[in-house]
């Protein structure tokens, strides 16, 4: 039902030195004690009282005996094929089937605009409740992990974890795209699931890191409260790698509401770090 997943080049690596990698302790457990962000969230929902249904959330088991919709996603018209009732997850796709874009007579849809990378993602959460590299819960940990992590020395490579993206000629972070395209979907727990695995990612080029935060930046709301603050604090916390990085000059002469933002964080940052010191003092004194 999805197109195949196309596996990106690292080659963009060769292009930049600086590279910020976060500390992983132990060694990944066996899959035996790992659940899927899905079966976790399957067992929270059973242990909890009975309440109203997520209004978003994707039809996974589902009868799917809705009519099918071809979707051709980007420039080059790449298709794709989908249950009208899984689509209509997302209020989005619901409108657009109810007539207001769909060519009726071929049930059709088009999204020039869109990566079609990044719309298998899509459609693979809508069918199975998340994307590749699934989300895992390790129980002995009581700790997320990235599928095949193991495998890739405690995190995914930077070559999964990013994608070329045509229209901004940037690579860019694959979940940051996917929060993005979910924020356009108006699909809220996607956009919870993407964050998270962000947040799991390492060994990502500063350059990289910086382009995506620029595109974060581009496609979100002002008001977004999540993603933005994400890179913010990334940054703060990797502020030594970053200072040296010759990318993080550039982007900065560039300007833009990014640094605003970057420079009241890291007042923010430092008056708490102050205020911490300060009290430090006084108790110790």
């Amino acid at each position: 039902m999805f197109s195949r997943r196309t596996h990106q080049s690292d080659s963009f690596s060769k292009h930049h030195n600086e590279s910020f990698s976060r500390h992983r302790a132990g060694k990944a457990t066996s899959s035996k004690q790992k659940r899927s962000f899905r079966d976790h969230a399957a067992a929270v929902k059973r242990s909890e009282k009975p309440s109203k249904k997520p209004e978003h959330s994707p039809p996974v088991g589902s009868t799917l005996t809705s009519p099918i919709v071809t979707i051709c996603v980007g420039p080059e018209q790449r298709l794709f094929a989908a249950h009208e009732s899984v689509l209509s997850a997302s209020p989005f796709f619901a409108a657009i089937v109810r007539g207001q874009f769909l060519e009726s007579a071929s049930k059709r849809v088009l999204l020039p605009d869109d990566s079609p990378e990044i719309f298998s993602s899509v459609l693979e959460y809508f069918y199975k409740g998340d994307y590749y590299p699934r989300l895992l819960h390790n129980k002995r940990k009581n700790a997320w992990e990235l599928e095949d992590s193991e495998a890739d020395g405690g995190g995914n490579s930077a070559a999964e974890a990013t994608i070329y993206h045509p229209l901004y000629q940037e690579t860019l972070l694959k979940d940051t795209i996917v929060y993005c395209t979910a924020e356009r979907y108006d699909l809220p727990e996607l956009k919870r699931l993407a964050l998270r695995k962000q947040g799991l990612r390492s060994g990502i080029q500063c350059a990289t890191i910086l382009a995506s935060a620029r595109y974060a930046y581009d496609n979100t709301p002002d008001n977004d409260s999540k993603l933005r603050a994400h890179y913010l604090a990334l940054i703060i916390r990797s502020r030594n790698t970053f200072k040296r990085s010759g990318t993080m000059q550039a982007e900065m002469e560039k300007g833009g509401k990014l640094f605003f933002d970057l420079f009241v964080a890291v007042c923010n940052h430092m008056v708490h770090e102050t205020s911490r010191s300060l009290t430090g003092y006084f108790v110790s004194s």
